[in-house]
């Protein structure tokens, strides 16, 4: 009976010994994701890694709402030589050349980066179903697109949502267009893609556009109004995020900075970026071999400048 006990004990104390062996490792990788563990990121270099793994090492300390924010094109995906946005609508015009002509002339009076051209998009889009124009975008995005998501930015976001970082993207582009390829290929909710937007009445995307506008200080404005928190990190590419980036309350980053001077400006969003300490990451955009480029070859939109994935 003794010796039935001791075997018994013995085979109890080999079965704890192997549940705290299958356990542990798995404990301690809870553990290090609640220290704020930084998975390098393949396609940044040094530099940009370390002061990343700084800043995740320092988001451990924040109390209440973990916040991300991205701009859309230029940022998490390419944007040469055309916006999505805009490869996109005019695609479609190009097929559909009876579809607002009045609408399509205007928006060839402006630049595509101004306030009136981003509103217009939207009003070319009202009249269709809420639906149709995600899956319009994601069509563009599958056959364009796709191999121009920045795959640096996909693990960025994976390591900001394994440490409790609530992402979100803010765009110019029209938001119905956006929303459903951007929330596949990031992995976030499709609520969490805001862009120019209107009112939605069953079903239907109207012309009403909403305030405000997510382009220059509206990103700032739409972030307070529709986000309601003080982003820890924020990202962006352009002149047009300057405001959103500065609202971040700690790390600045900026993909592919522009090196021109405005006509209206003193120094280049890339020479401001240095000045400032802002996080610079180079990524690679270079047009695709046979892109159609609809939007310059039949509506004269200009071309955005490739990247080569160097710092100027």
């Amino acid at each position: 009976m003794i010796f039935f006990w001791q075997q018994r004990s013995l085979h109890h104390s080999k079965e704890l010994l192997l549940f705290a062996a299958l356990t542990l490792p798995v404990l301690l990788g809870l553990q290090q994701c609640r220290a704020g563990v930084y998975l390098p990121i393949e396609g940044f270099d040094k530099t940009t890694n370390q002061k990343l793994a700084d800043f995740f090492e320092r988001s451990q300390l924040i109390e209440g709402r973990k916040v991300a924010i991205f701009d859309g094109d230029g940022t998490t995906m390419g944007q040469a030589p055309h916006y999505l946005a805009d490869e996109c609508l005019f695609e479609y015009a190009a097929g559909h050349p009876d579809r607002k002509p009045a609408v399509i002339k205007q928006m060839q009076q402006y630049s595509n980066v101004s306030l009136p051209y981003v509103q217009l998009r939207v009003k070319y889009l009202a009249g269709m179903s809420l639906t149709d124009v995600r899956n319009l975008g994601q069509s563009c995005f599958d056959r364009l697109y796709a191999p121009k998501v920045f795959k640096p930015m996909q693990s960025l976001t994976a390591n900001l949502k394994r440490n409790g970082f609530e992402v979100w993207i803010v765009t110019a582009s029209p938001e119905a267009l956006y929303q459903q390829f951007l929330s596949r290929a990031y992995d976030i909710p499709i609520t969490n893609i805001i862009g120019v937007r209107s009112v939605i009445r069953d079903g239907i995307v109207t012309d009403e556009i909403l305030q405000p506008v997510p382009q220059d200080h509206g990103k700032k404005e739409a972030i307070e109004s529709f986000i309601q928190a003080r982003p820890q990190l924020a990202g962006g590419n352009s002149r047009g995020d300057k405001e959103m980036i500065e609202f971040s309350s700690d790390l600045k980053l900026i993909i592919n900075p522009d090196t021109h001077i405005g006509h209206d400006q003193k120094e280049s969003i890339a020479d401001y970026a240095r000045r400032n300490g802002w996080l610079i990451a180079s990524l690679t955009d270079e047009p695709p071999l046979n892109f159609p480029a609809v939007s310059s070859a039949q509506y004269g939109i200009r071309i955005n400048k490739s990247q080569s994935g160097h710092q100027p």
